[in-house]
């Protein structure tokens, strides 16, 4: 069972995913919080917490600070950015703080159990719908990666598969579809990762997207 913490400023809406994954036998909410600053006296007074599902518009202290204060924590779990803007601003910074996922709030059921158990075993994700709206609305905006250098170019076959891992394909879907075995279709991921210098696939995505290299 994954214990779980819902950070939302809205009473309405813990109340309503705490009933929702009710209903899930994979996830237990152990504790609430109402702001960030909660949410890190929670962390500290419950150390069996295993993933953090967070808003990111918050008073007191929103999701971004929460998010930078966890970092100095010292076995920080990973966080899920739950919301309902269409900001893809702070999709960038939830991402570069360290958030591990990020959801709309109308997600279903089974996404969000899903995706909770994705990010506890150590895996980022980011919902397609996201990385729609995240295209949309950095096309013609200049990178704000640390690093301003265009990363090396990839193979016609690389950009291939990064339009796949966009659209939120698993390796095996990616092998499948490329006829390619699931091994080389590794390698490849591995490749990219190397060659945008990221330590993930969400990260790959996202600083693609930020390149208009897809």
């Amino acid at each position: 069972m994954i214990k779980l913490l819902i950070v939302d400023d809205q009473t309405l809406v813990r109340q309503g995913i705490n009933s929702l994954l009710a209903l899930s036998s994979k996830v237990e909410v152990v504790a609430q919080a109402e702001n960030g600053q909660q949410a890190l006296d929670a962390l500290e007074q419950c150390k069996s917490v295993d993933v953090v599902l967070m808003d990111i518009r918050m008073p007191v202290k929103n999701g971004i600070e929460t998010l930078k204060a966890m970092q100095t924590l010292n076995t920080a779990p990973p966080v899920i950015m739950l919301t309902t803007f269409d900001d893809h601003e702070s999709v960038m910074q939830a991402i570069k703080a360290g958030a591990k996922g990020y959801l709309l709030k109308d997600v279903s059921l089974d996404t969000l159990v899903e995706s909770i158990e994705t990010v506890h075993q150590g895996k980022t994700l980011i919902q397609p719908a996201i990385t729609e709206r995240l295209i949309s609305g950095l096309q013609g905006k200049k990178s704000e990666f640390e690093s301003a250098d265009l990363p090396e170019a990839l193979s016609q076959r690389e950009t291939e598969i990064l339009r796949l891992m966009a659209a939120g394909c698993s390796n095996k879907e990616m092998a499948e579809s490329l006829f390619r075995s699931e091994g080389t279709i590794k390698n490849q991921v591995s490749s990219i990762l190397a060659k945008l210098g990221v330590r993930d696939r969400t990260r790959a995505v996202l600083k693609a997207i930020e390149l208009g290299m897809i």
